[in-house]
């Protein structure tokens, strides 16, 4: 049999898996002779990766007048506009988007975050003031770390970065979180002391002030306005964004394609207004397991696509993990994260520009919210509390914390608040409550860190236009109603992007012009599954007890073996959920092997 050899080889010792460096800044005194400085003074030093040809200089910036110096990663959507109001004609500026932001600073200062539109994670240092601010974008799109110890505070856009400036030390309360979401959510990372930057805020040294200057809000306008209406809205919103995120007219581009509603919207739109060609990257996982290939290949053929299929098989889930957990900042426990790598890499043969669908559930009402849902009006006979259900509805291990850690460990955290709760408990429209939640957090700290950094992990651009900052605010205009009502979900979604525009909603009426087939925007969702309760019981069992049953495994002095032994010989769980649970701990387990210090 093909796996005979698989199944019987035991698991290897994971070893160190070396990535390529980030850029990285420190906030005090570091030796003048510390390697790559590229830029330093007496409070900071920027350190820049290498390349035969010197320094990786675009990430670094100093305004014209030389008081500000940007460090960072930064895309902008509005970089006409904003040369523009700086009166540059866009045609005669030669410099990088980290130069246009070191002109902005010099200014405006601050205020010019509220004209940023597009993704940023940046280091700004103002010589004259002697301040230094973090700064992170709206929605989290890209990452920025800190360490919280010693005399100087080490910066990153990435926390693997920061391994020779941090301790080993976990932090137990996100470990709790991450065995209950499969992520870390809010500002803790898996190390004790290294932070997150949270979105739309700013971090000011040496007074560590945290200060936001966005935030999401409940903005619901249009209440006596039909669905047509705010179909009408999204639609014209979703066609400027979907363009501003494409490549230049003559390059390709693709497309994430699963065959849901979202993925198949956006492929879509790129469809209708990309002359270059566009391509598109569906998956499955062999003839053993269901796929969605039947509706991935008619979006497909219905936008004349160049399409591409990768079957990924369990070999490759298992071996491609090491390399997957090296890439990422936090652990994600999400089986989709090997799947995206290698999706990632196999785009990357076609294109330099990839788009996903990702956004389309949190933004606008995906079935996932139902659970919650049903718990607000039946709470009283289920006895669950709003925090309780809330983390129950990730179906990871929130019930089993108790028994899964050990006594210590589950005593240090039992009682520790959990990152939820203000918007949990907030006075918004339930449905929004959640949804901001996904978007704060799942959204965040798991499909969006996941995204960047797996495809540039496969050197691709990966964007996510349902994600754009824009489309996350008019989603918190549109009465709940219109998201998720009762078992219709995405209805101002679907209406978006079935009729278009008013102007065009009669002609669309009665000559058929939908973007998509009516069996893609009508179907039920049934979303992206990775067949891993068949992984661990036919290919996997035997290397996942080496690996987590082992008495030297990384999570043995915080979990207990018994546990994690019966859902390996699959008992002890009255939903049967194994396969999530034991790639949630796989992961961890590999992550932690792979950070070593």
């Amino acid at each position: 049999m093909l796996f005979d050899a698989f199944k019987n080889r035991k698991s290897p010792k994971i070893g160190f898996i070396k990535t390529d460096p980030t850029w990285r800044v420190a906030w005090g005194t570091v030796d003048a002779n510390y390697e790559n400085i590229a830029w330093r003074d007496e409070k900071i030093s920027v350190i820049l990766p290498r390349t035969d040809f010197g320094f990786i200089t675009d990430k670094l910036a100093i305004s014209s007048g030389e008081r500000f110096v940007v460090v960072g990663d930064v895309w902008l959507t509005n970089q006409v506009q904003l040369l523009q109001k700086l009166g540059i004609e866009p045609d005669n500026f030669k410099g990088s988007s980290l130069q246009l932001i070191a002109k902005l600073w010099e200014r405006w200062g601050n205020e010019s975050l509220s004209q940023l539109v597009g993704i940023f994670a940046l280091v700004v240092w103002d010589r004259e003031k002697q301040v230094l601010q973090l700064v992170r974008d709206r929605i989290g799109v890209r990452t920025l770390y800190y360490t919280t110890s010693g005399s100087v505070r080490w910066i990153a856009p990435q926390l693997r970065t920061l391994s020779p400036y941090r301790s080993s030390d976990l932090d137990l309360v996100a470990l709790r979180d991450y065995l209950c979401c499969a992520f870390v959510p809010g500002e803790r990372t898996l190390w004790e002391q290294v932070r997150e930057l949270r979105p739309g805020t700013v971090l000011e040294f040496p007074d560590y002030k945290i200060k936001a200057y966005w935030q999401l809000q409940e903005k619901i306008i249009g209440i006596d306005q039909p669905l047509a209406w705010h179909g009408d809205r999204l639609r014209e919103l979703l066609e400027q964004v979907v363009q501003e995120y494409l490549p230049p007219a003559n390059q390709p581009v693709g497309v994430f394609l699963s065959g849901g509603l979202d993925s198949s919207v956006i492929t879509a739109l790129v469809a209708k207004f990309h002359k270059a060609p566009v391509h598109t990257f569906s998956i499955h996982f062999g003839s053993e397991c269901p796929n969605e290939l039947e509706f991935s290949s008619l979006v497909a053929s219905h936008c004349q696509t160049q399409h591409h299929i990768l079957e990924i098989s369990f070999k490759d889930m298992w071996e491609r993990l090491p390399e997957t957990m090296a890439y990422l900042d936090d652990p994600i426990g999400d089986p989709l994260t090997v799947p995206n790598l290698l999706l990632g890499q196999l785009a990357r043969e076609s294109v330099e520009v990839v788009l996903n669908g990702e956004g389309g559930d949190p933004c606008f009402g995906g079935p996932k919210n139902q659970p919650m849902l049903i718990n607000s009006l039946y709470g009283s006979v289920t006895n669950q509390d709003a925090l309780q259900a809330y983390l129950i509805s990730f179906q990871k291990c929130a019930v089993d914390l108790p028994q899964l850690l050990k006594p210590e460990v589950w005593t240090a955290v039992q009682t520790a608040p959990w990152v939820f709760e203000e918007d949990l408990y907030s006075q918004a429209n339930y449905l929004n409550r959640l949804m901001a939640m996904n978007i704060k957090f799942k959204g965040a700290d798991q499909i969006l860190t996941k995204v960047s950094n797996l495809t540039q992990a496969a050197l691709l651009n990966g964007r996510s236009p349902l994600f754009d900052q824009r489309v996350v605010d008019l989603s918190m205009e549109i009465p709940p109603e219109y998201k998720l009502s009762g078992v219709e979900e995405k209805a101002v979604l679907k209406q978006a992007i079935t009729y278009g525009t008013s102007s065009l909603r009669n002609a669309a009426q009665t000559t058929n012009t939908d973007i998509l087939p009516d069996a893609i925007i009508h179907r039920p969702k049934s979303g992206m599954m990775v067949p891993v309760q068949l992984g661990f019981r036919k290919y996997w069992q035997q290397e996942a007890k080496d690996l987590l049953l082992n008495r030297n495994a990384a999570i043995t002095p915080y979990l207990n073996q018994l546990p994690i032994r019966n859902w390996l010989n699959y008992q002890g769980d009255t939903w049967s959920r194994y396969g999530v649970k034991l790639w949630l701990l796989v992961s961890l387990e590999i992550w932690l092997q792979v950070n070593k210090k």
